[in-house]
C-alpha cells in the first residue's frame, strides 16, 4: 500500500531541508528522503569540514610567522588527529542540528533510504511506494575518478577528510578550486605538495592576471605546480604512488598520497529517471528550465544535480526560487542571479559578475581599475599584502559588471559589491559613500575612482 504526499523531496543537501521545512510550514504533507547524511556535500564533505581544516592550517602558518609580529614561540608542530577531531566536531554540530530540526518539523516525514522512481508521480524507498503531487530532486554530485587512476590508491575530497596522519608528499591532480585549497592546506600542515594541472594555468576559469597571482601565492609557500600535465597514468611504487604525465608519460611525480580533484558527476544513476520521463542534458545533469522545472513540470531539480551551479549558495538560492514561486506568487528565475563564488586559499579570492575575458567577449564599452593590496592599510597592518583588487564597470551606465578581489578579506568585500550590482547602484554612489577606516572595504571607493577605459 502506498503513501501519498503533497511533496516528496529526495536528498537532504543545501536545498532539500529548507524546502521541506518551508513546504511543511505551509501545510503541505511532505516527505524528505535522505540515504546518507543531512546537509549534503557542504556540511559533510565540502564547505564546513574543509574550512575547519583551512582554519587549523592558517593557525599553523601564523604560528610559524609569529616572529614577524614580535611574538616569541617555540617549535610549531601539527597534531593531525586533533585537527581531524576538531573538524568532526564542526561537522557533527551542523549535521545533528539539521537532523533535530527535520525530525521535529510538523507535517514532515523523514525517511532514511535510497529512492527510485517507479512512475512520474511515485518513488520507491525501502520497499515502500510513495506518491507525490510535486517531487523535488536534491541529490547532489560526487567526485569523479578517471580510468587511469584505477588500480592505485587515491583520495578524493571526501576520503581525504578522514586522514589523521600527515602525508609525506601529497600529489594533487587538478589545478582548480578544490585542488588548490587542499594544496595550500596540506602544505601549511607540513606536507610536501605537488599540483598537476591539465591546462596551462591553475584556476583557469579566472583571468590570466588572477590565475598568475594565485600561482605565485601558492608557489611562494613552497607548493610545486606543474601545468600542461596531460595524458596521465599512475602506478604503485612501494607504499606510495607514481603519477606519470605528458607525451609518452615522460614526466613523473612520486608521492606518498594521491588526491584526485578533477571534477564532479551528478548523482542520478539510482533515481531511475527514465521511469519518470525526466531528461538529462548533454553533460549528464538533470535538465531544468529557468524556474528549475524538469521535463516533467511537477518535478524540480535543485542544487548540484541540475548543473546550474556547484556551490552551497547556488543550491540554497535554488530553494529560494522554487519555494517563492510555489508559495509566494513570485516569478524568480535562475538567470536573474549574478554569478558569485569564492576560492578559499589564503588570501581568498572573491568573484562576482563577469571576468575580463567575458567583458571583452561581449564587446561591452567598459571601464577597469586595479589596485594592489599593498595599498590597503589593514593588509599592511596584518602583514598580508599579497593580491590585488580588480573591478569592471559599464562605461555608459557606470554600473559594476564584475569584480575579482584577491586579497585579505576579499571574499567578504566582494559581497558588498555583489549587492551593489544586484541593486543597480552606480560606482558614483559607492564613491560618494563614507567608508569606515581601517578596513579593506575603505579602498573600494578609491579603486572605483581609478576606473579608466578598458584598453
Amino acid at each position: 500500500m502506498s503513501q501519498s504526499f503533497d511533496a516528496i523531496i529526495i536528498g537532504g543537501g543545501q536545498a532539500g531541508p529548507f524546502l521541506a521545512a518551508r513546504l511543511a510550514g505551509a501545510g503541505w504533507r511532505t516527505a524528505l528522503i535522505e540515504r546518507r547524511f543531512m546537509g549534503g556535500t557542504c556540511v559533510n564533505d565540502g564547505c564546513q569540514p574543509t574550512k575547519a581544516l583551512v582554519a587549523s592550517a592558517r593557525v599553523a602558518w601564523l604560528a610559524r610567522r609569529a616572529a614577524d609580529f614580535g611574538v616569541v614561540t617555540g617549535p610549531v608542530s601539527v597534531d593531525m588527529k586533533a585537527v581531524r577531531t576538531r573538524k568532526e566536531g564542526v561537522v557533527l554540530a551542523s549535521r545533528n542540528g539539521l537532523d533535530s530540526w527535520m525530525e521535529s518539523t510538523e507535517n514532515l516525514t523523514v525517511i532514511r533510504g535510497s529512492a527510485a522512481f517507479v512512475s512520474p508521480n511515485a518513488v520507491e524507498v525501502n520497499g515502500q511506494v510513495l506518491e507525490g503531487r510535486q517531487i523535488f530532486l536534491n541529490t547532489g554530485a560526487r567526485a569523479s575518478a578517471p580510468d587511469w587512476a584505477r588500480g592505485v590508491p587515491y583520495l578524493d575530497n571526501t576520503s581525504i577528510l578522514e586522514l589523521d596522519t600527515l602525508p609525506k608528499h601529497l600529489v594533487i591532480v587538478g589545478g582548480s578550486y578544490v585542488g588548490l585549497e587542499f594544496a595550500q592546506m596540506y602544505r601549511r600542515f607540513g606536507a610536501q605538495v605537488t599540483v598537476l594541472a591539465r591546462g596551462g594555468r591553475v584556476a583557469s576559469r579566472e583571468d590570466d592576471d588572477i590565475s598568475d597571482a594565485i600561482r605565485d601565492i601558492l608557489a611562494g609557500e613552497g607548493i610545486r605546480i606543474i601545468t600542461d600535465a596531460e595524458c596521465f597514468a599512475a602506478e604503485r611504487r612501494g607504499e606510495g604512488v607514481v603519477v606519470k604525465y605528458g607525451k609518452d608519460h615522460a614526466g613523473e611525480v612520486e608521492g606518498s598520497h594521491l588526491l584526485l580533484a578533477v571534477g564532479r558527476v551528478p548523482n542520478v544513476e539510482d533515481l531511475q529517471l527514465d521511469k519518470a520521463g525526466v531528461a538529462l542534458d548533454a553533460a549528464g545533469y538533470i535538465a531544468v528550465d529557468d524556474r528549475l522545472r524538469t521535463s516533467q513540470p511537477h518535478i524540480f531539480a535543485l542544487g548540484d544535480v541540475n548543473g546550474r551551479g556547484a556551490f552551497t549558495h547556488t543550491s540554497y538560492n535554488d530553494f529560494e526560487i522554487v519555494s517563492q514561486n510555489l508559495l509566494d506568487g513570485a516569478s524568480r528565475k535562475v538567470s536573474d542571479r549574478i554569478p558569485a563564488y569564492g576560492l578559499y586559499i589564503d588570501p581568498p579570492l572573491g568573484r562576482a559578475g563577469m571576468s575580463e575575458r567575458e567583458v571583452r567577449a561581449r564587446g561591452l564599452p567598459a571601464l577597469v581599475a586595479t589596485r594592489p593590496m599593498t595599498r590597503v592599510s589593514r593588509a599592511n597592518e596584518r602583514g598580508e599584502t599579497l593580491g590585488f583588487m580588480k573591478v569592471f564597470a559599464d562605461a555608459v551606465t557606470r554600473q559594476i559588471l564584475g569584480v575579482a578581489l584577491l586579497g585579505i578579506e576579499g571574499d567578504e568585500v566582494m559581497q558588498s559589491l555583489l549587492e551593489a550590482m544586484a541593486a543597480g547602484v552606480s560606482v558614483d554612489t559607492i564613491i560618494g559613500t563614507m567608508h569606515v577606516h581601517p578596513t579593506v572595504s575603505e579602498l573600494v571607493p578609491a579603486l572605483l575612482a581609478d576606473l579608466k577605459p578598458l584598453p
